[in-house]
């Protein structure tokens, strides 16, 4: 009996196993880490927008496309998880040259972000909840393109920005997220991420849907009723920003972006 008392004592005087020190590069990431149960770790993160409630406090390394190399490395981090994008080529020199572990999550399409949900949770020390969320979203995404599918897909145009126009590319995850809702974007050929477009080339693919980021860039579109889309009012406001995060919130994101777009004949 002493001798458990003795030993129950020891483990009691031992220091905490010292906690994983996180930092975000991108506020997708951020998301993936508190869906992951992990908010704890993290110590600084990329600023993009408005932030979580639950991360409010949290020292910001920079904004997006401007990483600020010297704060990072003053919060001694274990781990940087870095979304590529978000610190454009410059950010991503700086980097390289810091030594400092890093984990570029970059997926393409839906099933590579499942993947990565289980990548991230395994490598911060939460791999069951990591394969959990994967697992669930595998599980959600295959039920909505069940439920939305399609003979013929719906042809859709993705306005990004309004002046000058920008859509996304094929490779884009918000193009997968199209599929899955039976639709199809008119500019999946294009391999750039944010390609800038003409008017001319979205008249030419003439839409049935047109998607636009903000309520606000609707009623430009009504200056040519040439366009399915104009003609039968199916230009639409995306209805969930969410969808331009890839987390595993972005599962509800599509769900609604599904709805939306089963109103199309």
């Amino acid at each position: 009996m002493r001798r458990l008392t003795a030993l129950l004592l020891l483990c009691l005087a031992l220091p905490a196993a010292a906690q994983l020190r996180v930092v975000s590069l991108a506020p997708s990431l951020s998301e993936v880490m508190l869906e992951l149960e992990a908010g704890d770790m993290l110590v600084g993160v990329l600023d993009a927008g408005e932030r979580p409630a639950a991360l409010a406090g949290l020292p910001s390394v920079g904004r997006y496309g401007q990483l600020q190399a010297e704060s990072l490395l003053s919060l001694k981090p274990d781990l940087v998880l870095l979304w590529p994008d978000s610190v454009g080529a410059a950010g991503r020199e700086q980097l390289r040259k810091l030594d400092v572990p890093q984990l570029v999550v970059a997926p393409r399409d839906l099933v590579q972000l499942a993947g990565a949900f289980a990548e991230i949770g395994a490598r911060i020390g939460r791999p069951e909840k990591g394969r959990q969320l994967a697992e669930r979203f595998a599980a959600g995404l295959a039920e909505l393109r069940q439920r939305y599918r399609r003979a013929v897909p719906l042809p859709v145009f993705y306005q990004v920005w309004d002046q000058p126009l920008y859509t996304l590319g094929g490779q884009q995850i918000i193009s997968d997220a199209l599929r899955v809702c039976g639709a199809e974007n008119v500019f999946a050929e294009l391999a750039l991420p944010a390609p800038q477009v003409s008017v001319e080339a979205v008249l030419q693919r003439n839409p049935q849907v047109i998607l636009v980021s903000e309520p606000a860039q609707v009623k430009a579109w009504e200056a040519w009723p040439q366009l399915a889309a104009v003609r039968n009012k199916q230009v639409w406001p995306v209805p969930d920003r969410g969808l331009e995060r890839p987390s595993f919130q972005m599962l509800g994101a599509m769900e609604a972006l599904c709805q939306l777009l089963a109103r199309a004949p």
